[in-house]
């Protein structure tokens, strides 16, 4: 499979269960990232994902095989105030945000989360915001490399701690 194939759209409601599951198997396995009985809301956050469609302009964005399966996922927000981090984000203005993107392990490497990242700045360009605010952890390194490639500078006035867990703001302005 190749990401030419790939396809993003808004998850289906009969997605969620496996969407949240896929984030909290990906999020889990992460080194360095805590684990589920050091943050058991941050997972149970992950295991609910499909309850972040109710909030205002905002979208539960899914990658998906020809043959429809989830290959990654990831929350876009039109607007910061419902973003629901900790830190300053959720005060930015003329902003959109994603958050929680995860990529499927059998389809790591294929450029998902890219094409992922790039839907949601596609959606920050059409709504005319100013910037896309992000977050990463330093145990997020491929996610942190490629959004820097694709043109976020870090933006130390986001960041925030997430109990023991340093979290590092990012920003694209347009």
């Amino acid at each position: 499979m190749n990401a030419n194939a790939i396809t993003v759209r808004n998850a289906r409601a009969e997605e969620f269960n496996a969407i949240g599951r896929l984030m909290v198997d990906v999020y889990s396995s992460l080194d360095g990232f805590p684990k589920p009985v050091e943050q058991p809301n941050y997972y149970r956050m992950l295991e609910n994902v499909g309850e972040f469609p109710a909030r205002p302009q905002t979208e539960l964005l899914v990658a998906v095989s020809p043959d429809d399966s989830i290959k990654g996922a990831v929350v876009y927000f039109g607007d910061m105030q419902y973003y629901g981090s900790g830190g300053t984000a959720v005060n930015e203005k003329n902003a959109a945000g994603f958050r929680l993107l995860a990529v499927a392990t059998d389809a790591r490497g294929l450029g998902i989360g890219k094409i992922l990242t790039q839907a949601c700045i596609e959606k920050a360009r059409l709504q005319k915001q100013q910037q896309v605010v992000i977050h990463t952890t330093k145990a997020m390194q491929t996610a942190w490399k490629m959004y820097e490639k694709m043109g976020f500078k870090r933006s130390a006035d986001l960041d925030f701690m997430q109990g023991e867990l340093p979290v590092f703001g990012f920003r694209l302005l347009f």
